[in-house]
């Protein structure tokens, strides 16, 4: 099979297999504020990750290029409502293009759909740095996405098979381009460690992708004739390891994404520490089934509802409902316990 047929076959699947919904968000609770003190006009969305200044913190995370004319379709129809929503969005994995440049194309569109808008350029940590810069041209983009992706490479039956050294070439693209780096799990979640180890060698913006949402282990799953079921349950469920992330410094800025779906996990996971919140399925399920229009309108929805909970919890900012007091229960605070991460951190902190 081609790069590009496994390309469309990965969005084939993931509209098929649908969200997890086990991000653990369930078990996370905002403390009401009777008194908010503060008017809707109030709040503002604006803020920084890293050195990236973001009118929203929505984001239109990974998804797809590489794949002919459907994806160069998505990928044009993605870029359109970034630009009339004000998002940033990353395209999904260049590689095909860095490979067979008839694919640069697919990538290429949404630079010239969204001239001035925050884009954000995406390759595996198999690459090296001058594929980087070439990646990063091939958009002129503001960021590069480096994506880890350990679990679908093992399930993938054409999949990698040697993942070592992947932190010394992250390290050395750091080093090297111009732009920041966001190093991104593609589902299965970042754990304390993996920060830790990623702010060692100066990055200093992670996706956490977190387990819960689209789950490439299943999608290739389903490709693969002898299942290896057992990476299907595997991960750390998005509301825990946005908690992980952040419980290691202050100094990285974290994007939480990982089947996040509604306004409500929106705002919760801002409010367990991440600056900026990537959708990728629940988009993608709308712009393929109801259109470009549909995907804008729910956008504008997501906008309002984030602004009516911040208003309900007296949060002007962004940085302000990082710290809204919430009560952590079930799985999550069992995990977070045991992870040595105190969760009255989080009931006992203040906005005001």
């Amino acid at each position: 099979m081609s790069r590009s047929e496994r390309k469309w076959d990965h969005i084939r699947y993931a509209l098929e297999t649908g969200q997890k919904r086990s991000t653990a968000f369930d078990d996370v609770q905002f403390i009401h504020q009777s008194l908010p003190n503060m008017n809707v006009s109030d709040v503002t969305f604006q803020q920084k990750i890293g050195e990236l200044s973001l009118s929203s913190p929505i984001f239109i995370n990974a998804m797809t290029g590489g794949g002919g004319e459907k994806t160069y379709n998505l990928n044009k129809q993605l870029a359109i409502v970034a630009k009339e929503a004000g998002l940033a969005m990353a395209v999904g994995s260049q590689m095909s293009a860095l490979k067979d440049k008839s694919e640069s194309y697919t990538y290429e569109v949404v630079r010239k759909e969204n001239p001035s808008g925050v884009l954000i350029a995406n390759l595996g940590s198999e690459a090296i740095p001058d594929q980087a810069k070439n990646a990063i041209d091939m958009i002129e983009a503001n960021a590069l996405q480096v994506h880890l992706n350990v679990i679908q490479e093992l399930t993938m039956p054409e999949g990698d098979r040697d993942f070592f050294g992947a932190l010394k070439r992250i390290e050395a693209i750091v080093k090297v381009v111009n732009v920041p780096v966001i190093v991104k799990e593609v589902g299965f979640g970042m754990s304390k460690e993996t920060v830790e180890s990623l702010l060692s060698i100066g990055v200093s913006i992670v996706d956490i992708g977190g387990f819960g949402g689209t789950n490439f282990a299943q999608i290739e799953n389903k490709r693969n004739e002898k299942s290896q079921a057992f990476f299907n349950q595997w991960g750390i469920p998005t509301a825990i390891s946005i908690s992980e992330a952040s419980y290691v410094s202050k100094s990285i800025s974290i994007i939480g994404s990982g089947g996040v779906t509604t306004s409500d996990e929106l705002a919760k996971g801002i409010a367990l520490g991440a600056s900026a919140i990537g959708f990728a399925g629940l988009f993608l399920k709308i712009l393929v089934e109801q259109g470009i229009e549909a995907l804008y309108e729910e956008i504008s929805a997501l906008h309002n509802e984030l602004t009516m909970i911040m208003t309900a919890l007296g949060a002007k900012s962004i940085q302000e409902l990082q710290r809204a007091p919430l009560m952590i229960s079930g799985q999550m605070h069992h995990w977070l316990t045991q992870r040595g991460i105190d969760t009255r951190i989080y009931s006992q902190r203040s906005i005001k």
